[in-house]
């Protein structure tokens, strides 16, 4: 059973349920109770509760329709992280698309020469998707993020240079103020993943040192 942080899970042997807030080892994961209580377990002691849904984690499929290049929405790809709405410990991840392209995303974590494929799919425009979950306080030993991105559409635009992020996220990158997200109906962190890069005008540059002569 592929259990993650955030999922609902209940006690095979005892009547205690709660969510999954801490993966110990490959055996072993933390589940944190209604009193707030951390409970370690073995993973083939727990079963995943079905019907319990998350709101972040719902994405609507969109049928990949035509849109008019007048109304095309171009920008807007971030890299969003929020705390999970059920325990502050468990950090999310999500790919949130403003944009009218679909997504195609592949993200790898890499952590002293060892890689991992978390997450591949498609996010469809005007939506966001979880890619990857951690526990806050382990913030200092995240993985490196490999998350590389194409955009695609069947409308008569032209589409984006790929993009690559590759960074490890530290805790100065949270020391901003969180901001709404409508797609995920919270406040969390946003890192812009297309912003236009700038570009350097090397005549001007040059004409305003010739000028401080």
């Amino acid at each position: 059973m592929d259990l993650k942080l955030g999922d609902f899970v209940r006690f095979v042997d005892e009547n205690i349920e709660g969510y999954i807030t801490r993966i110990i080892d490959k055996d072993t994961i933390g589940v944190t109770d209604s009193n707030d209580f951390e409970i370690p377990v073995l993973a083939s002691k727990v079963t995943l509760v079905h019907g319990d849904v998350h709101d972040n984690d719902v994405v609507v499929n969109k049928a990949n329709v035509a849109i008019p290049e007048a109304e095309f929405k171009k920008e807007g790809i971030y890299l969003a992280l929020v705390t999970d709405q059920h325990s502050n410990s468990v950090a999310h991840f999500h790919l949130v698309n403003e944009t009218s392209y679909q997504l195609l995303s592949s993200l790898t974590t890499e952590k002293q020469d060892h890689f991992k494929g978390e997450f591949a799919g498609i996010v469809p425009a005007n939506t966001a998707k979880k890619i990857y979950s951690a526990q806050l306080g382990d913030i200092q030993i995240w993985p490196a993020f490999r998350l590389e991105l194409l955009t695609h559409t069947n409308a008569n635009v032209e589409p984006k240079p790929a993009i690559i992020f590759h960074k490890s996220i530290k805790g100065k990158d949270l020391s901003v103020a969180k901001e709404e997200i409508p797609l995920l109906n919270q406040k969390g962190w946003l890192i812009r993943l297309d912003a236009p890069q700038t570009t350097v005008d090397l005549e001007k540059l040059k004409e305003r040192f010739q000028g401080q002569k």
